[in-house]
């Protein structure tokens, strides 16, 4: 990761810690805490409701599959309107549909088809407000690269300690009262938003929906960097990411109870933080390069879920993963908010999203199914070393190793937006 990198001081005169950012930086880490808790509550709500490793995989996918088939409508919509307005709604219906899921779960027993609903509603919600997110980060800050370093740094905070947070609660009370929290922070979330004062925008909205979305399709194809990246995800989200939850939490909790899947959890997260703060002072010039040396760590969490050795190993496993997953989501964010023009971003980040997460709902609905023929520890390890492969991957592709860091303010050149 060194070798390929240099250091590079924040811009000159540059303040992040605006009231703005402030307000964004609060409303994203609030909302990444009840986020990194609902995977945990979710899983152990399911298999205590008897529904199993298929039942945590349906579940979670139809959430994931409904966010990837709605997030490019999300990304037109933020594009013809503000995304504003419509992150602050998103927020208003996931605060709604967790606190009507923890209401069922202390009334009654939820059916399957009960939680699947739900998830579906939550990823349209999540589709809607995603897209923004990576187009505010340049209208709060000044500087998008320690923007996003500090917010990468704070959601591994959120990551590390959601997770055990959730642990610690569905061993000592229930379920329920996580999905009550994780509500709250879509409140509190929604109403720092609500307190954003940006520029006022006047987006194009001459040309009809179809017309954006093909405009926004163009964008995307045109960058080779852009769709090989999400080809290569497209592997790691059907035989890595998606069975990944389903498999590690079944695989932990039987081997050491229901808090040590929000321990490991938990330990991921740390090393999010580390991975982030790393990337904070350390500025690769060819970003998606030093980002796919750092994902070599990666494979280190399939690997740990598989062996599943005494719980400090394991959170190691976890949290050395982290590191490697961090550093490449703040080059990731960055070269996207620098190499895409302002106007446009919210629909190639819908692309980009989609594209990336369509696979992992496929993964998760088969993880049951595959766990029943093949085991879980052989999915598991196969994971590790398909993720290997995928890391591999990103240092061959001859577009993603050799884009060059672009900061904000500079105009791609002719021949920059395709790559080949």
């Amino acid at each position: 990761m060194v070798s390929s990198s240099v250091s590079a001081p924040p811009l000159p005169g540059t303040r992040l810690w605006t009231k703005n950012f402030g307000l964004f930086f609060t409303a994203r880490i609030v909302s990444m805490l009840g986020d990194t808790m609902m995977p945990v509550a979710l899983a152990v709500a399911v298999l205590s409701l008897g529904y199993g490793v298929s039942g945590i995989g349906y579940a979670l996918g139809a959430w994931m599959g409904s966010f990837a088939l709605f997030i490019v409508f999300g990304g037109v919509i933020a594009d013809r309107f503000h995304p504003l307005p419509q992150m602050i709604g998103a927020d208003a219906v996931r605060c709604a549909a967790q606190g009507s899921f923890a209401v069922y779960l202390w009334l009654g027993h939820p059916s399957l088809w009960f939680v699947i609903g739900g998830s579906v509603l939550g990823g349209i919600a999540t589709a809607m407000f995603q897209p923004g997110t990576a187009s505010l980060v340049p209208q709060v800050s000044t500087d998008p690269t320690q923007a996003n370093g500090v917010l990468r740094v704070s959601q591994g905070m959120a990551t590390m300690a959601g997770p055990a947070l959730a642990g610690v609660l569905v061993a000592a009370t229930s379920t329920a009262w996580v999905f009550v929290i994780d509500a709250a922070t879509f409140a509190i979330s929604g109403l720092c938003l609500l307190a954003l004062r940006l520029p006022r925008l006047a987006p194009d909205r001459s040309q009809s929906m179809l017309t954006n979305l093909r405009e926004g399709w163009q964008e995307f194809r045109s960058r080779s960097w852009l769709w090989a990246v999400i080809l290569i995800w497209w592997v790691l989200g059907v035989f890595v990411w998606g069975p990944l939850t389903p498999l590690g939490a079944a695989s932990i909790i039987a081997e050491h109870g229901k808090a040590a899947f929000g321990y490991a959890e938990g330990a991921f997260g740390a090393g999010c933080v580390l991975g982030g703060l790393v990337a904070l002072r350390v500025r690769p010039v060819r970003p998606l390069l030093g980002g796919g040396v750092a994902m070599f760590l990666f494979p280190m969490m399939p690997l740990a879920a598989a062996l599943v050795p005494a719980l400090p190993l394991l959170m190691l496993g976890y949290a050395i993963s982290g590191v490697g997953w961090a550093f490449w989501g703040v080059q990731w964010s960055t070269t996207m908010q620098t190499q895409i023009p302002e106007d446009r971003l919210n629909r190639v980040t819908a692309y980009e999203v989609g594209g990336s997460i369509l696979a992992i709902p496929l993964g998760q609905a088969l993880s049951g199914p595959a766990s029943g023929l093949f085991g879980i520890r052989p999915l598991l390890l196969a994971g590790a070393a398909i993720s290997l492969g995928c890391a591999l991957a990103l240092l061959l592709v001859r577009p993603v190793r050799g884009l060059v860091r672009r900061d904000r303010g500079v105009s791609p050149s002719a021949g920059e937006n395709g790559g080949s």
